[in-house]
């Protein structure tokens, strides 16, 4: 078992009903993935002369980090406020995917994170779900 699995289990979840932690755990980790994945992006991105796609994808670390934040801190989940951010962050996550799905062909960086950016929405998109149905 994960240590992010290990630490949910001992949150208290206040205004959480009906949430499924293994979802969330999921969304967190898919998250942090495109976080990484976009901060590496940009720093390759800078060097190759990609100054949209560079931006496209700081904008996109920034967002997918404070949305991971805010899911590791359950007892102070406000529902309007999550499924806002959560549409932002897809919405960041599709334009991040779709920018540097133009240079995928030439940068295997840009491939990697559009596909974390992609993970991340569908991720986002079943925290949403479940969000909406708790």
């Amino acid at each position: 078992m994960s240590m992010m699995a290990d630490m949910m289990k001992t949150m208290p979840m206040a205004g959480t009903s009906g949430m499924d932690m293994a979802m969330m755990q999921g969304c967190i980790e898919a998250c942090s993935a495109a976080s990484m994945a976009a901060t590496m992006c940009a720093d390759a991105d800078g060097g190759e002369g990609m100054g949209r796609c560079a931006s496209m994808c700081m904008n996109t670390a920034d967002v997918a980090g404070t949305m991971m934040r805010m899911m590791l801190r359950p007892t102070g989940y406000e529902m309007g406020v999550m499924t806002s951010m959560m549409s932002s962050c897809m919405a960041m996550g599709e334009a991040c995917a779709a920018e540097c799905e133009m240079h995928a062909s030439m940068s295997e960086h840009c491939r990697v994170c559009a596909a974390a950016c992609r993970a991340m929405v569908a991720a986002c998109s079943t925290a949403m779900e479940a969000m909406q149905s708790a």
